[in-house]
Formats: C-alpha cells, sequence, structure tokens
C-alpha cells in the first residue's frame, strides 16, 4: 500500500504544504478499508454447531507517517524578456485643426501687410509734410528777402529823393540868392490868348532866361515839358522879354545871369 501509495501520481501538483496531511490521511483511509473488507469476508450469518467460536480480534494499526520528503529545488524562474514597447500610435491628422492654423497665418500675414503699407502711407505722409514744410519755409526766406531787397530799394529810393530834395531845395535858395541880388525892377503880367479863353483853358507856362549885366532878358525859351498848352508859349516869351532886373554884382562888377526861371500862370477869374 505504501508502494501504491508512493506510485500513485497526485492529481495536480498540489502545495507542499497540502501533500504534508494528504499522504498520510490516505493511507490511513485504505487501512480501515482493507480491515472492513477482512472483516466482511470471515463473517456468516449461520454459527457452527460444532466448533468452537472463535473471536477475531482486530486491531488497528496506524502505519507510521511517511517520513517528509526533502523539499524539491525551486526551479529558477527563467528569466522573462522584456517586451518591446508597443509602436506609438500614428498620429490622427485634424485637418480642422490644419485648416484652422493655415487661415490664422494667412491673416497673420494680411495684418502684417496692412500694417506695412499704413507705415509705408505714413512715411511717405511725414515726407510729404517734410517737403511741404521745407518748401513753406523756402518761401518764407524768399519772401522775407524779397521784402529786405524792396526795403533797401524803398530806402535808397527815399534817399535818392531826399538827396534830389535837398538837392533842389539847394538850387532853390541860390536862385533865391541871385534873384535877391539882382530883385526884378518890373514885370508886366502876359496877356491871356483868346483862343485860350473861348476854350476856357487855364494852365501853367514855365521859361527860362538870362538876366545880362545892364538887368535886360536875353534868349527866353520854353522850358520842355513845363507848358501846359501850347496856346500860353507866345505869350509867355513876349512877357519874359518885357522883365527887367537890378544887374548881379560880383566883387562889385555887373554879370550875366544865365539859367533864370519863371513860371506864368493862367487863370480865367
Amino acid at each position: 500500500m505504501t508502494e501504491l501509495m508512493q506510485n500513485t501520481p497526485p492529481a495536480g501538483r498540489p502545495s507542499r504544504k497540502v501533500e504534508g496531511w494528504l499522504l498520510p490521511a490516505l493511507a490511513t483511509g485504505l487501512l480501515h478499508g482493507a480491515a472492513a473488507l477482512m472483516l466482511w469476508h470471515s463473517w456468516s450469518p449461520e454459527a457452527p454447531a460444532t466448533s468452537p467460536r472463535t473471536v477475531m480480534i482486530t486491531q488497528l494499526v496506524t502505519l507510521p507517517s511517511p517520513a517528509p520528503e526533502p523539499p524539491a529545488p525551486v526551479p529558477e524562474p527563467e528569466p522573462v524578456a522584456a517586451a518591446a514597447p508597443p509602436p506609438p500610435p500614428e498620429p490622427q491628422v485634424d485637418q480642422g485643426a490644419i485648416a484652422r492654423k493655415r487661415l490664422e497665418q494667412q491673416q497673420q500675414r494680411e495684418r502684417e501687410e496692412q500694417h506695412r503699407l499704413a507705415e509705408q502711407r505714413r512715411e511717405q505722409q511725414r515726407q510729404q509734410e517734410r517737403e511741404e514744410q521745407a518748401r513753406r519755409e523756402q518761401q518764407a526766406r524768399e519772401l522775407a528777402e524779397q521784402r529786405a531787397h524792396e526795403e533797401q530799394q524803398r530806402l535808397a529810393a527815399a534817399a535818392e529823393a531826399h538827396a534830389l530834395a535837398e538837392a533842389e531845395a539847394a538850387r532853390r535858395a541860390a536862385e533865391a540868392a541871385a534873384i535877391a541880388q539882382y530883385q526884378p525892377i518890373s514885370k508886366q503880367p502876359p496877356s491871356y490868348p483868346r483862343r485860350a479863353l473861348d476854350r476856357g483853358l487855364e494852365g501853367d507856362c514855365m521859361v527860362s532866361y538870362t538876366v545880362t549885366r545892364d538887368g535886360r532878358v536875353t534868349d527866353p525859351q520854353v522850358v520842355e515839358g513845363a507848358c501846359d498848352d501850347p496856346l500860353f508859349e507866345r505869350p509867355s516869351l513876349a512877357a519874359a522879354k518885357s522883365f527887367r532886373y537890378q544887374p548881379r554884382l560880383v566883387n562889385g562888377q555887373p554879370v550875366d545871369v544865365p539859367g533864370i526861371r519863371n513860371t506864368f500862370r493862367y487863370r480865367i477869374q
């Protein structure tokens, strides 16, 4: 029985703790079964008449527990090869995100282009303002120079006019001084021309002549452009010839005085 128990392959491969109590219990059960079978074969219902009663005494024999088997060597676990990491999943392309990104990039480029154009327009406007400012400054300088030139011309004209006025005043003063030395003795007014009276003409006529050393007038002439009407020339010359002057004396001697002028005025009363 022991050999049977030892040769009976286990149904499975239980743990060593289960084998420790299961084998003795199985052996005990087999022994009890064998003893019960033997008693059943030796029992008879009819007792023998002559034979003496034999009593079979059975004694439960307990087999010693089998010696524990030495623990089987635990096999070393085979090294498990590291599993290769699964390949990364292929990225899924989001067409909508790509379209939105492209739209944003297009909008960004448009904004940059608009900003560049706006900056270019502002630069052109600033350049035009600078040119306009330079043009206005140039015009202001030219106007100032023109005004300064005109002022210089005006001052020069004023100075020239003043010089001419002073020269004319000096000439008149000289004439007055000269005339004072030879005061006119007689001056007959000219006769008014009949034709001028008929036409109602009025005007002036200037005559230039020389006063001789004896006080007479010689070489009377009408000053060019100083007669308002030719009708006044002849009576003016005739009146000038009739004038008489006190001779001018230089160092006590009478002298001729040329360039004496006299203006005859013709007015209708």
